[in-house]
């Protein structure tokens, strides 16, 4: 993964944004534009500058893993004198800014009262996440990797339903499989829903028992290399009715219209309104309570979204 020239990328979309430079305060970003993982730092971004703040658990971590993604930061190692480093290394810089959705309002004003009182702080809005839209072909790599790994995992737990488990027992089974198959972990709370549960989104298994005639959805990934895969499966346990198969049959046309959909150029919420346009003509359209996807990586839920009330367009 070419995470050395991330920073390069950034810096033309902080002028875009009138900032002379960007603290970058979300972790996930963090490890995006240098590859440290620690749970624990700030990154400072300036035109000329590079510089690394946390502290001295990580002084070792952060060393080894900024050399093995090729970026030229400074670090620095320190518990109580962060205020000092950045407010330093920030002084004579006009406009800074913060990213939005990642700083509390009480961070917001310790850092204008105290850590930066001569900068004038600017709000900012997805500057890293548009980059990490687009993936190379590392990341690539890895987000399949964690998708068949996913299913493996998935093929390995199946036979399980013809014993009768509970949701909450083959949650742990797949979880399980997930990790001895060499993830990380999962990427999210598995979700099994079974019978009427499948009419929650979000249902977290339970004590009911999976029986014959029951719709299964299972709702899980995998995280390989810190990246996320995400896959929802319905599985039928025994032989479908009559309206349980013509429900496999019309999502199924849902999903090739998406597909179909997909382009250079095309809104994403053109996407959702193909696949949403066969279920609302199957007179299921009240059922379909969720978006049609959304974008992995690092974070389960990336953009690009594709929803009703999406904005993106597919490059």
């Amino acid at each position: 993964m070419d995470v050395a020239g991330r920073v390069e990328r950034l810096r033309p979309a902080l002028a875009g944004a009138g900032c002379d430079g960007l603290l970058v305060t979300s972790l996930v970003n963090i490890r995006y534009l240098t590859g440290f993982t620690g749970s624990a730092g700030l990154l400072l971004v300036l035109d000329d500058d590079l510089l690394l703040v946390t502290d001295g658990r990580y002084a070792q971590q952060a060393d080894d893993q900024l050399a093995a993604a090729g970026v030229a930061a400074r670090l620095e190692i320190s518990g109580t004198g962060q205020r000092e480093l950045l407010g330093a290394a920030v002084r004579g810089t006009g406009r800074l800014g913060l990213e939005a959705s990642s700083v509390t309002w009480a961070q917001t004003r310790r850092f204008d009262d105290d850590w930066f009182p001569d900068a004038t702080l600017v709000p900012t809005d997805g500057l890293v996440e548009s980059l990490r839209i687009v993936k190379d072909a590392g990341e690539v790599a890895r987000i399949e990797a964690a998708a068949h790994l996913a299913d493996a995992a998935l093929a390995e737990v199946r036979p399980l339903l013809l014993d009768g488990p509970t949701e909450a027992e083959l949650g742990l089974a797949l979880d399980t499989a997930i990790r001895r198959r060499g993830a990380e972990g999962t990427s999210f709370e598995t979700i099994v829903a079974s019978g009427p549960n499948g009419a929650k989104p979000h249902h977290r298994p339970g004590p009911r028992p999976i029986g014959e005639g029951d719709l299964v959805v299972l709702d899980f990934g995998a995280l390989v290399d810190g990246y996320c895969s995400d896959m929802t499966r319905t599985l039928m346990v025994g032989e479908p009715s009559p309206t349980q198969q013509r429900m496999l049959d019309v999502v199924t046309a849902s999903q090739r219209a998406g597909v179909a959909a997909v382009a250079p150029d095309v809104a994403t919420a053109a996407v959702d309104a193909a696949c949403r346009s066969v279920i609302d003509e199957a007179g299921w359209g009240d059922a379909f309570v969720h978006g049609t996807g959304h974008g992995v990586g690092l974070q389960i839920h990336e953009d690009p979204r594709v929803a009703a009330t999406a904005t993106a367009t597919l490059a």
